[in-house]
């Protein structure tokens, strides 16, 4: 009896703290739903910025194999980043605390098998039955969610079905069951209450996954793409005189002159403020407001300016941030073509102000 007793003592002693140690090391998937996705998704789940992830009806059709993928992939060009840092133990932790909001609603299981339709049948169907909401392209909604970018009569932002993440995370089988079934709480009814027949909505995910190819290129060019940071023009003026031609490039482009200060001003006493550090304030309202419209973190680099510093050398520089470099950080595809259009209005301004 002593020898066994011994026995037991000696595994407790060995079992215990290996079974903490692995008990340690299980990732916390409330904590990690909190850090990544609660700011967009809702801390319970129930949307925002995000699409609603606790929606019964969308539980019962998106599998653990689409949270894998959509969290691994992310959505390119939209607002959903990838997460690739996360672990494999990570992402599944973040998925049973998603299922854990709907305990009753079994996961399902899809295989690839493609479903045979008629794609430009179903491009027909979509032009009528989807368009409203998911874009005349399939790019989706607009908007980021958040109450003031979103169109009002809409409680969600339609997501893009012609987004490279989207497809490879959603099997055919996971978008016909959608389409027959619907999303409760949503705009997205079930089609075969619409009266649309079994081959219809068939013929629907054939033209959905036909989006494929182009979704792929569009990602590639959207990863390939390098841009700088900086626009960055050398002056052929003193100082004075660049600032001067930067305020009439300005105002010649349409923006309202806001203001003009040194760049140090309220950093050192103006007695230590280098004065050959400029910074030129302007604003073109209606873009502002349509920016963000699109997103509102756009604010983060508004209102539009320009810097004309001279150096010890005499040269004189004039230089923005350049605005599709940081609509990048986004995710939005919307966003990029926005700030594209006013990377241009900034290097027309400094071309301008220089030559």
């Amino acid at each position: 009896m002593k020898h066994l007793l011994n026995s037991l003592l000696l595994f407790l002693g060995l079992s215990w703290p290996i079974m903490g140690a692995h008990a340690a090391k299980t990732p916390d998937g409330a904590r990690l739903y909190a850090q990544h996705c609660a700011a967009c998704h809702g801390a319970d789940g129930r949307g925002g910025v995000g699409v609603p992830l606790a929606l019964p009806d969308f539980q019962a059709v998106a599998s653990d194999d689409y949270f894998r993928t959509t969290i691994r992939m992310g959505r390119p060009g939209r607002v959903m980043p990838a997460f690739p840092q996360l672990s494999d133990a990570e992402i599944d932790a973040i998925i049973r605390h998603i299922r854990s909001w709907n305990p009753d609603v079994r996961p399902p299981r899809y295989d690839r098998t493609r479903i045979e339709g008629n794609p430009e049948h179903g491009r027909e169907l979509y032009a009528k039955h989807c368009a409203r909401c998911h874009g005349e392209h399939a790019q989706g909604g607009h908007g980021t969610g958040v109450t003031f970018s979103r169109p009002r009569e809409l409680p969600i932002i339609a997501p893009a079905l012609n987004n490279r993440g989207f497809l490879a995370a959603a099997p055919d089988a996971m978008i016909r069951e959608t389409l027959r079934r619907g999303r409760s709480g949503t705009p997205m009814v079930s089609f075969l209450k619409q009266g649309l027949s079994e081959q219809d909505i068939d013929d629907i995910v054939a033209f959905i996954r036909s989006l494929e190819k182009e979704a792929a290129r569009k990602a590639r060019a959207r990863e390939h793409g390098e841009t700088p940071a900086i626009l960055v023009e050398e002056s052929s003026y003193g100082l004075e005189e660049t600032v001067e031609n930067v305020k009439a490039a300005i105002i010649g482009k349409n923006f309202r002159l806001i203001r003009v200060q040194y760049l140090e001003d309220g950093f050192f006493p103006p007695d230590q403020v280098n004065r050959r550090q400029v910074i030129v304030y302007f604003c073109n309202f209606n873009f502002l407001y349509d920016a963000l419209a699109i997103d509102p973190r756009v604010g983060l680099f508004l209102p539009c300016r320009v810097t004309v510093v001279e150096r010890e050398d005499g040269t004189v520089l004039v230089m923005s941030i350049n605005p599709t470099r940081l609509s990048a950080v986004f995710n939005n595809e919307q966003l990029d073509e926005a700030c594209d259009q006013m990377r241009q209005t900034y290097q027309e301004i400094l071309e301008e102000a220089t030559l």
